[in-house]
């Protein structure tokens, strides 16, 4: 573990939190948008729906690709090499002209965030010990709700007034400054290289066995069930109001902030309640009741739209409280060594699972006579089927012993 000062890891966390708040930023303003960029190029949802897909599958081959080099190199060299990338992927996205050139930039900022993600959660793991690394990632995972309060409703706002494109600039802003407290601020992390790692000639065997491995291979499952059952549900939210339920695209803003607002005071706590009372346990309780909220967006009734700002927290507090035990729980699975390519692996997993939730959701949609979304309902039994499903698998899924021994004389 890096030797910091208390206030040095609060503002590591705390960075690592915003520089993954414009990774979900790039990411979850698509949906929002959803309404405009499907008005601006003339688009189908299910069109719309790969659009997302883009993202997700070339985030999700980068991060396969990472496997094989992450631990290799100082995390903080690497860092800030794939960080400055991610910075031009979203230059690209903002100055796409027409349909297919999105496609296009949405796939090269894939390719630079799903690294990002597994470098951010492989630092964490570095620096916190497992004992407190559920409330750590309950810091990571504010980002979440910061992207529900301040990225998603600037990027309604700007893209309402501005075009759906401004968004993409504004994270170009963002990014380089978030870059640059990431050059002052972040240590150089290099303990993982005391253990030499493979040489090239074997990077492809060593690859095999960590997928073949069966813990990772649960642990894999895991993370891909529960992506597809959110993907099912979330990228469709907002088409949906505005289109079935008469809700202005502006007005969607307040609908997030609503609940990045619950979530930003509840992600911490929740994780401080994973380390107290275990990952697989609250994993348990947030799933269950999950279900209720994601049956409840899916099959909405005709109500006021203040009622839905008000459920809202809910929804959001219910589907990322469920996320926090299993990243903790996560990042106890591998060896220190390994931890780097499992997480970019597990990364990889997260992001073909998203891509392939919004892909089969997509195509459980339709469009009316009357221009209304139909089938939602469908997605939402799926997405509760496949958290039925996780309830029981998340069982199958352990700590390395050592860490397990760690943790229980924490």
């Amino acid at each position: 573990m890096a030797d910091l000062s208390p206030a040095r890891e609060r503002g590591l966390l705390w960075l690592l939190a915003l520089t993954q708040f414009t990774i979900i930023m790039d990411f979850m303003v698509m949906m929002p948008l959803g309404p405009q960029i499907m008005h601006a190029f003339a688009i189908s949802p299910a069109a719309f729906a790969t659009a997302v897909s883009a993202y997700s599958w070339c985030s999700g081959l980068s991060g396969l690709f990472a496997a094989t080099y992450i631990d290799r190199f100082d995390r903080r060299r690497l860092l800030l090499v794939i960080y400055g990338l991610f910075a031009l992927s979203n230059l690209v996205c903002a100055t796409a002209g027409n349909f297919h050139m999105l496609l296009l930039a949405r796939a090269f900022a894939g390719l630079s965030g799903g690294v990002l993600a597994s470098i951010i959660m492989t630092i964490v793991s570095d620096i916190i010990p497992v004992s407190r690394r559920g409330a750590a990632t309950g810091v990571i995972m504010t980002a979440f709700s910061l992207a529900a309060i301040a990225g998603v409703p600037a990027g309604i706002v700007l893209g309402a007034h501005l075009g759906w494109s401004s968004p993409f600039y504004l994270l170009v802003v963002l990014s380089l400054l978030i870059w640059l407290a990431a050059a002052w601020l972040v240590p150089s992390l290099r303990l993982h290289l005391q253990v030499p790692p493979p040489p090239l000639s074997q990077v492809l065997p060593e690859l095999w066995r960590l997928l073949s491995d069966a813990r990772h291979v649960r642990a894999f499952g895991l993370t891909f069930i529960m992506m597809v059952s959110h993907m099912m549900v979330i990228p469709f939210i907002s088409p949906v109001l505005v289109a079935n339920h008469g809700i202005a695209p502006q007005q969607i803003a307040w609908i997030y902030m609503a609940g990045g607002a619950a979530t930003f005071f509840t992600s911490r706590r929740i994780g401080r309640l994973a380390d107290r009372y275990g990952k697989h346990q609250l994993f348990r309780i947030m799933a269950l009741f999950s279900m209720l909220p994601i049956l409840f967006v899916t099959h909405l009734p005709q109500i006021p739209f203040l009622a839905v700002v008000a459920f809202f927290p809910v929804f959001m507090v219910a589907l990322s409280g469920r996320m926090i035990p299993l990243q903790a729980l996560l990042t106890t699975v591998p060896e220190p060594q390994r931890r780097g390519a499992f997480l970019s692996v597990n990364s990889a997993i997260q992001s073909l699972g998203n891509g392939c939730g919004a892909w089969l959701g997509g195509l459980l949609l339709s469009a009316g006579s009357g221009g209304q979304i139909l089938g939602y309902g469908n997605n939402g039994w799926c997405a509760v089927l496949l958290v039925g499903v996780a309830l029981w698998w998340v069982g199958r899924v352990h700590a390395l012993p050592a860490l397990r021994s760690a943790a229980a004389t924490s």
